[in-house]
Formats: C-alpha cells, sequence, structure tokens
C-alpha cells in the first residue's frame, strides 16, 4: 500500500495526471476521481493501481532523461540552405557568397565532398545565383564587422542535379550522432561542453550542421559522471564510451581528444564508432576549427557512404513493400506521406489492404537494397522476412 500525504499532493498530481493521461491506460474520469482522492489529502493506493502508477511515473522519469535525445534518424529541415560569409553587399561578392554556398548544400545533399568533381556539377556552380530563391544578409552580434548571407535554393533543382550528374543521393532522414569530445591544458583534462569549452561545443554544432548530420552532446550530468571519467575518454576507451552512450538511444559515436603541442599547434585523434566499424584517425591542426572539421568529415563521409544511394536513372523503377500491423487510416496515411517525403521515392502507391496488412508500390529512383537501407531509419518499421515472394520489402508497422 503506497500513501500519499498532503504535504506533496499538489506536485504529485500534476506528475501523475500527465503520466496517467499520457499513457493511456485509464480513462479521463479515473484521473479525475485520482486526482480529487489527492485534494482530499489522504489517497491509498493499491494492486493494479500502484502498479499502473509506478509505470506511468517510470515512463515520465525516462521521457525527462531523455528529453534531449534524438530518435534513431532525424529530419534535416534545412538541408538545401547554407549560410556563408560574404565581404560587402556587392552584386560580384553575392554571385561569389551563391556559388559557394551551392557549393556547401550539394555537399550536404550528398554526404560527400567528392560531389563537387563531378563535371556537370562543376558547370552549375558557375550558374548558382540563378537558383537562389531568397537571401539574406546578416551580421554576428559579437562580430558586427563580419557580414554573411544566407541563401536557400530550389530543392527540385539541387536533387535533380544531383541525381543527373549520377551522385550518390542522401536523403533528409539521418541517424543522429553523439559527441564525447576531451581537452587537455593547463587546467587538466575536462569534457568540452556549453560550461567548460562554449565555443568548441558551439563549433561542434555548427559544423555538423553545415554537413547535414544531426549531433547530440552528452548531458554531462550525474549520470554520465558516473559512467565516464575524463580519463577514460581521452583513452578513447570503446566499451567505456558505449556504456556510457547507451542512455542516449543512438548508433553512432564519435570520440575525440585535443591537446596542444609546444610549437602552437593542436594535435589529437578522432575514434568513429558506427554500427558496422570503427575508424581511427589522428590529426595535427592549426586551430580548433579545423580539429572540428576533421572529425566532423569522419562521420559525414562514413555516414554517407552507408545511406546515400545513386539514382537508378530510370523512372519507372518500382519496388513492391508490404507492411502489416496498420490498423488505422492516420498509420497507413503516415507511412505513405514518410515515404513519398524521402527524396529519391516519387510515389508510394497503396494498392491492396486486408486487415492489418497494407501492400504499396514504390516508385523510386533507387532499388529495394537502397530503399532498405534508408526505410530501416524509421524507427516504427521493423524489418520482417517476406511472407510474399513478390513482396521486395516487408516490415512491421509499430
Amino acid at each position: 500500500m503506497c500513501i500519499v500525504t498532503t504535504h506533496s499532493r499538489i506536485g504529485l498530481s500534476v506528475i501523475v495526471a500527465i503520466a496517467i493521461f499520457g499513457s493511456g491506460l485509464v480513462s479521463t474520469a479515473t484521473i479525475r476521481t485520482f486526482l480529487a482522492g489527492l485534494e482530499g489529502g489522504v489517497i491509498k493506493l493499491e494492486g493494479a493501481v500502484i502498479k499502473i502508477v509506478s509505470r506511468v511515473l517510470w515512463s515520465l522519469l525516462s521521457l525527462w532523461v531523455f528529453a534531449t535525445t534524438s530518435a534513431r534518424a532525424d529530419i534535416i529541415r534545412d538541408l538545401y540552405s547554407a549560410q556563408v560569409p560574404v565581404a560587402d553587399q556587392s552584386a560580384q561578392a553575392l554571385a561569389r557568397a551563391s556559388r559557394e554556398a551551392l557549393a556547401e548544400v550539394l555537399v550536404k545533399v550528398s554526404g560527400s565532398v567528392d560531389v563537387l568533381q563531378y563535371p556537370s556539377i562543376s558547370d552549375a556552380l558557375g550558374e548558382a545565383r540563378g537558383h537562389v530563391q531568397q537571401y539574406a544578409y546578416s551580421r554576428d552580434k559579437d562580430e558586427p564587422q563580419e557580414l554573411s548571407a544566407h541563401f536557400e535554393f530550389d530543392g527540385a533543382f539541387v536533387t535533380r542535379l544531383v541525381t543527373q550528374a549520377g551522385a550518390p543521393l542522401w536523403t533528409a532522414n539521418r541517424p543522429p550522432v553523439l559527441v564525447w569530445l576531451v581537452v587537455e591544458d593547463a587546467n587538466g583534462r575536462y569534457f568540452a561542453n556549453w560550461e567548460t569549452a562554449p565555443e568548441l561545443a558551439q563549433q561542434l554544432l555548427t559544423e555538423f550542421a553545415r554537413r547535414g548530420v544531426p549531433v547530440q552532446l552528452p548531458l554531462f550530468d550525474l549520470a554520465d559522471s558516473a559512467a565516464l571519467s575524463p580519463k577514460e575518454a581521452w583513452r578513447l576507451d570503446g566499451p567505456a564510451l558505449q556504456s556510457a552512450s547507451a542512455r542516449y538511444n543512438v548508433q553512432d559515436i564519435v570520440a575525440g581528444r585535443l591537446g596542444a603541442l609546444s610549437a602552437g599547434n593542436l594535435v589529437g585523434d578522432w575514434r568513429y564508432f558506427s554500427p558496422d566499424e570503427r575508424i581511427d584517425r589522428s590529426v595535427t591542426a592549426s586551430d580548433a576549427g579545423a580539429f572540428v572539421r576533421e572529425g566532423v568529415s569522419i562521420v559525414a563521409e562514413e555516414m554517407s557512404a552507408r545511406y546515400a544511394v545513386s539514382a537508378s536513372g530510370t523512372d519507372d523503377s518500382s519496388v513492391s513493400m508490404s507492411v502489416v500491423g496498420v490498423f488505422s487510416y492516420a498509420d497507413y496515411a503516415g507511412i505513405v506521406s514518410w515515404l513519398e517525403g524521402l527524396e529519391l521515392i516519387e510515389h508510394a502507391n497503396i494498392e491492396y489492404i486486408q486487415g492489418d496488412r497494407v501492400e504499396l508500390r514504390l516508385h523510386a529512383q533507387a532499388d529495394a537494397g537502397q530503399l532498405a537501407a534508408i526505410i530501416e531509419l524509421n524507427e516504427r518499421l521493423v524489418p520482417l522476412p517476406p511472407t510474399d515472394p513478390s513482396d521486395q520489402l516487408s516490415y512491421q508497422w509499430q
């Protein structure tokens, strides 16, 4: 039996009301009765009720702990925009900045700097100004003398440019990466975060955003302190890093260590853990920004190699897909909407519905294997062995 006393009833009533209502485990009438009991001063919880309250309170606690974490894949909203420095507001400076911005967008969309080597893309960069949808100037509030221009390009134009060139295309659905970075200086070794090294933390966010990779910094709370010390992180200890990262529900982890040489240069290492491999790289850099960019490049290039696909080159390529566990219109509307939001899928047509099973025909510029690599980023679509020989892709909706 659990006793809730008057001195805690207000805070607890709010927590429990939110938790139980959000859980969908009981009706609103039950919630009202429960809250009325709390307001009366004392309430006794027994049997199944206490199990429900315990369950939902732990669920609420978990939601709070993971409030800043990412899902298995995030959608990059600014995939077709870039901000670059500009000397002044002249036409010549604007044209030059638009070329730099389009190059940045193309690298972000493809995932690799190699996209800039394609002849047709090199030619298109010279006409970048004509494909700008809108632009705006701004000045840094901390450095007002520094002028920059924010450009937005037509997404259809960028996608068409990449696919027609034969370059890989990375959809906007991308997995997040968790970053642990340890710095060594005269003060010792410490994690780079918003309190200890705010400029370095901002550089991490800026550079990952520039490459179109969702990034997350650890919370650096008591749980993180208990799970991973700067000493362990400095050793780039794989098991320790992966154990400390488990609470963040990510598949990709990158850890770095950064120190200074007597000559003034910075030296360090990056270790990247992907689901399939580990990549190690030593870096000597002139400044922290260059060191960060190297680490970001490792992650972006490897991720795009996993998920970016080259268009098939045909407009009538189709792939069959079946999904079970679809019980409502909202479910299959959500599935179709998500699929058609993928850049390589032109249409996702429903061909047949029976019970909780939906069969679709995907008209795409990619084959079944390429689409499977992209679709696996949706946590709610769990791959299944095909039950029908005609199904190229088969999933459980959850």
